[in-house]
Order: structure tokens, then C-alpha cells, then sequence
């Protein structure tokens, strides 16, 4: 782990983070890693790709909630938009996902 640089907290302040509800997942053809995600994050449904198909099944993750960075610039992954990031610890490569440790609604902002 390397040292990052010290931020205020005026800009952790522009992190858009939010308690998502996974509402769909399906591996993503052609990738060992990705999974597609439809994640309710309160006001709507937004699409994200992440890299947990080797820890995780699809139709184990309907119904968690799980934090995501909601303003992140769109990306395109195996050809698949992501309009955000989930959040997840990294435990020698391989992922873990974060879970709030009691039932808080989909859009729940993190602060």
C-alpha cells in the first residue's frame, strides 16, 4: 500500500457516494471477470460494470446493498457502459464487497 496524497475535505466533499440496491446481474459474454450490474441508487436505476465474476454469481448479488461512487465519468467496459463504481476491499487481488450493516434505503447518501 503506497501513501495517497492528503486531501480536505472539501474534496472528498465532491464524492458522490450513495447505498445502492443490486436490482439485476448477469456476467458480461466474453469476460471472466465483469459482471453487469443494474443498481437502484434511489432516484434511479444506473448501470455498472464490475470486476467480481470470479468471487461472486450474478444471482447471488440481487437484493444487496452495496456502496457506489455515483458521479464518476461513464465508462466502457468489454464494449458496456458503467455510469459508476461500486466500492469493494481488496484483499489480495480478489474482491470483497462492502455491505452496510443494517437495512438503509437505496440512495442513502455515505458522508
Amino acid at each position: 500500500m503506497g501513501n495517497k496524497e492528503i486531501i480536505d475535505i472539501n474534496e472528498f466533499a465532491r464524492l458522490d457516494l450513495r447505498i445502492g440496491r443490486i436490482a439485476n446481474a448477469e456476467r458480461i459474454e466474453g469476460s471472466k471477470k465483469l459482471i453487469r450490474l443494474e443498481v437502484d441508487i434511489g432516484n434511479e436505476q444506473r448501470q455498472v460494470v464490475a470486476g467480481i465474476a470470479e468471487q461472486y454469481r450474478p444471482e447471488n448479488l440481487i437484493g444487496e446493498l452495496i456502496p457506489v461512487l455515483v458521479n464518476l465519468k461513464p465508462a466502457k467496459l468489454m464494449g458496456v457502459e458503467s455510469k459508476g463504481m461500486i466500492l469493494a476491499v481488496d484483499v489480495n487481488g480478489k474482491p470483497i464487497l462492502l455491505h452496510p450493516d443494517t437495512e438503509v434505503p437505496a440512495g442513502s447518501r455515505i458522508r
